[in-house]
C-alpha cells in the first residue's frame, strides 16, 4: 500500500506533530509499504527528496505564517505529480491548517481513503479580535474537513472529547506513542555525551531538563526562575522559539542548548534528575512526557492533554497546580528531596507506557482502519 502523510509541519521542525508523523511514516515502510509525506517548504530544503528512512517528501510552498508556527498553503500549490503516486490511503494531521482543508478536500476529489489525527484541546489563537478570528476559521476548517467525511481521531481522549466542540464525534483514539527499546538503545548511542559533565553539574548537585518549544505558554521561563532558587542544580533547555533569548540572559545555572538531534534529547533525559513541563498549551499528548518516561525520568508537569492517561494520580508524577515559580520550585524540591520515592514513581510510569503507548499498537490501529477503508470502498 502507498500512505501519504499530510503534516503542515514537518522535519526538522522540531515538535510532537511532526515526531508523530515519521514514527507511524517509517514503520509502514518497515512493513514494506510505501509512505509519502506532504508538508511545508522550508527555505534551504528541496522540494521533493527521500530521506535515509525511505520516506519520499513533498514540500509545498507556504507562506510562514505566525512565525512559521501556522503555514499556509500557497494558492495552486503543485502537486500533479503528487496525485499521480497512487496513493491508497491518506492521514491528515491536524484539523485546522489549511493544508489539512486541502488534503481532505483533495482526497474526497480524488476518491482517496484517509482519516484525520487531532492533536490539541484548545484553540490556536486567545483573546482579542485575533483570538474570535481564530476560533471562526478553526470551525470553518473543521466544518470543511467534516463534510469530506472522514473520520476523525484523537491522540489522546482530551481531545477527542474537544472534538465535540466542532460538532465532532470522534472514531477513537490513535494515541501519542514512543518505542521503548528503541529509546534505550538511542540513550546509549554513539557519539554519546555526558550531560552532567558538559553542563557541569555539582557532584551532588542536580540536572532538571526541559525540551519543547520556547514559547510563553510552555513555561520555560517560570522554570528557569524556579531553578535558579534551587542551590546545585543546572536546568538543561533543549529547544528554540521565541525566548531563547530571554532565557539564554539568565546565563548561571540555565543553560540553553538549541535545537538539539534526538539521540541527545533521549541522553539528555536518560540522565537528568527530573523532567519538567509546566505548560499550558493546549496540548493533545505531549511527545516529551513519553520519551521522559520511557527513560525513567521522574516527571513534573501540569494537568493537560493525556497526562491523566499517562499519569494517572500522584503515584506516577508530582503535579503542580500554577506553574508559578515558587510553585515549580516546591515540586521540584520534591522530588530531588526523596530520589527512591522519584524512582518508584517514574517506574510505575514506565509500566504504564509500555502497556498501553507504543507505536507498534498505533500502527496496528491504523493499518486495520486503513484496510476496513480500502474493503469498504471496493464494495461501494
Amino acid at each position: 500500500m502507498t500512505f501519504c502523510f499530510f503534516s503542515a509541519q514537518y522535519l526538522p521542525t522540531p515538535g510532537g506533530v511532526e515526531r508523530y508523523t515519521w514514527n507511524l511514516a517509517r514503520r509502514c515502510v518497515a512493513a514494506g509499504h510505501r509512505a509519502l509525506i506532504v508538508t511545508s517548504a522550508l527555505p534551504g530544503l528541496p522540494s521533493r527528496e527521500r530521506d535515509a528512512d525511505g520516506l519520499e517528501i513533498y514540500r509545498l510552498p507556504a507562506f510562514p505564517v505566525m512565525g512559521g508556527r501556522f503555514p499556509v498553503l500557497r494558492p495552486l500549490a503543485p502537486a500533479e505529480d503528487l496525485w499521480a503516486q497512487g496513493i491508497d490511503f491518506a492521514v491528515i494531521q491536524t484539523r485546522m491548517y489549511t493544508q489539512s482543508v486541502w488534503a481532505a478536500r483533495q482526497c474526497r476529489k480524488q476518491d482517496i481513503p484517509a482519516l484525520v489525527i487531532d492533536h490539541s484541546t484548545g484553540y490556536m489563537m486567545h483573546g482579542g479580535l485575533g483570538g474570535l478570528l481564530g476560533r471562526w476559521y478553526e470551525h470553518l476548517a473543521c466544518g470543511i474537513i467534516r463534510h469530506c467525511g472522514f473520520p476523525f481521531y484523537g491522540v489522546s481522549g482530551d481531545v477527542c472529547r474537544w472534538l465535540g466542540t466542532f460538532g465532532i464525534t470522534a472514531a477513537g483514539t490513535l494515541p501519542n506513542a514512543v518505542d521503548p527499546e528503541e529509546l534505550t538503545s538511542l540513550a546509549q548511542a554513539e557519539p554519546h555525551t555526558d550531560w552532567r559533565q558538559k553542563l557541569a553539574v555539582p557532584a551532588e548537585g542536580h540536572l532538571i531538563a526541559f525540551v519543547g518549544r520556547l514559547i510563553p505558554e510552555k513555561g520555560a521561563f517560570q522554570l528557569a526562575q524556579a531553578v535558579q532558587q534551587l542551590p546545585g542544580c543546572v536546568l538543561a533547555v533543549a529547544g528554540t522559539g521565541p525566548e531563547e533569548e530571554k532565557l539564554r540572559a539568565l546565563g548561571g545555572s540555565v543553560q540553553v542548548l538549541g535545537a538539539l538531534p534526538h539521540p541527545q534529547i533521549i541522553q539528555l533525559l536518560d540522565q537528568a534528575d527530573c523532567y519538567c513541563l509546566p505548560t499550558e498549551y493546549a496540548e493533545g499528548f505531549p511527545t516529551t512526557l513519553l520519551e521522559a518516561a520511557a527513560c525513567r525520568c521522574p516527571i513534573v508537569c501540569t494537568h493537560t492533554a493525556g497526562t491523566g492517561e499517562l499519569l494517572p494520580d500522584e503515584d506516577y508524577a508530582v503535579y503542580l497546580e500554577d506553574t508559578r515559580p515558587d510553585t515549580l520550585a516546591a515540586a521540584l524540591r520534591t522530588v530531588l528531596a526523596d530520589p527512591e520515592a522519584a524512582r518508584t514513581r517514574a517506574a510505575r510510569t514506565f509500566e504504564n507506557l509500555t502497556a498501553r503507548f507504543t507505536w507498534q499498537a498505533v500502527f496496528a490501529t491504523m493499518m486495520k482502519t486503513a484496510q476496513d477503508a480500502r474493503t469498504s470502498a471496493k464494495r461501494s
